[in-house]
């Protein structure tokens, strides 16, 4: 099935629900059918841009991103990255070495002692360039690969207008990155309880909690990881209103993505680090400690809040005075 069938498949429902109108109608968002009987011409030209219009539209949206072999691909390759992880440390405990975490992510050491760090460690070997580089490929897609496709035009027929469509993308962006960390957090708890021992979870600052809190802990390291992709989402979704090419989009936010990360390790420009959204990544660290630090992380989530706020305002005045000729 092609993508322009996919989105008629998916799509199309989504216009029948809120009554979309012909594409003529698509330009000024006014519907110019008779409406029900007794009605006034005014109530009829009102489009029907509601709560659920909005939801039924980031549902269609998420489906469709979910059902692409392309993404089914990358959260095959993120759910493969904990068991290589745990694969490797089984296999160098067996061989009495022990893994010392010399040079590898944090909490690695701790694996052969219960496998749910296995879930810390793999977040924090596939934050800093898997995870941020899978969100870059889908939010950058998101209005390019539409455009690319011819079926942009298509979407916009619904009376809603580009506004709806484009938070409705975001959102589905923002789905993205939490179902992505939650694969890699439920692989690696999986692997971690087939390959090593469970119990109650020693935390960074020497005190001990329960199995269940530290499951709860790694839940909420999740949430803070997905949140943590919300900047980079936004910064794709903002080039991919800037250029017709899904694959030139996706590779801009990519190399943006690179080149934020190569500044971030320069220590002649630590002045502007704070300043870089990949900065407080690893800050969900401290969520392991006794009592948490929280100090970081909300530096994290705000620095993230802001870069959301910036590129998608700049993305919708971008793409509400963009022509859509495809």
């Amino acid at each position: 099935m092609s993508q322009a069938e996919q989105r008629q498949d998916e799509a199309g429902p989504v216009a029948l629900r809120t009554g979309a109108g012909t594409e003529a109608e698509a330009g000024t968002g006014v519907r110019t059918d008779a409406g029900p009987a007794g009605a006034s011409p005014l109530a009829a030209a009102r489009p029907r841009t509601g709560v659920l219009w909005t939801l039924g539209l980031f549902r269609s949206e998420l489906v469709v991103t979910l059902r692409r072999w392309r993404t089914l691909a990358l959260l095959g390759v993120l759910a493969a990255v904990p068991l290589l992880i745990g694969v490797a440390v089984k296999i160098e405990t067996d061989g009495g070495g022990g893994p010392s975490g010399a040079g590898g992510p944090a909490f690695i050491a701790q694996i052969t002692n219960n496998g749910l760090f296995l879930v810390f460690a793999a977040l924090a070997a596939t934050l800093p360039v898997f995870l941020p580089m899978a969100i870059a490929v889908v939010a950058g897609d998101a209005i390019a690969g539409e455009a690319n496709s011819g079926t942009l035009r298509y979407l916009l027929v619904a009376p809603a207008g580009r506004t709806r469509l484009l938070i409705a993308k975001y959102a589905t962006a923002l789905a993205f990155c939490l179902i992505a960390a939650l694969v890699v957090a439920v692989s690696a708890l999986v692997v971690g309880a087939v390959l090593f021992p469970l119990g109650d979870v020693t935390t960074i600052s020497g005190t001990t909690i329960s199995f269940g809190e530290g499951l709860l802990r790694a839940a909420l390291v999740a949430l803070v990881v997905a949140a943590s992709l919300a900047g980079i989402a936004a910064l794709g979704l903002f080039v991919s209103t800037l250029t017709g090419s899904g694959i030139a989009a996706m590779a801009t936010t990519v190399g943006l993505l690179i080149t934020v990360q190569i500044l971030n390790t320069i220590p002649q420009l630590d002045a502007i680090h704070p300043y870089l959204f990949p900065h407080y990544w690893l800050s969900f660290s401290d969520l392991m400690r006794e009592p948490v630090y929280w100090d970081e992380v909300q530096k994290n989530l705000g620095l993230q809040a802001l870069y959301a706020a910036v590129f998608c305002s700049a993305a919708w005045a971008r793409f509400t005075t963009k022509d859509v000729n495809a």
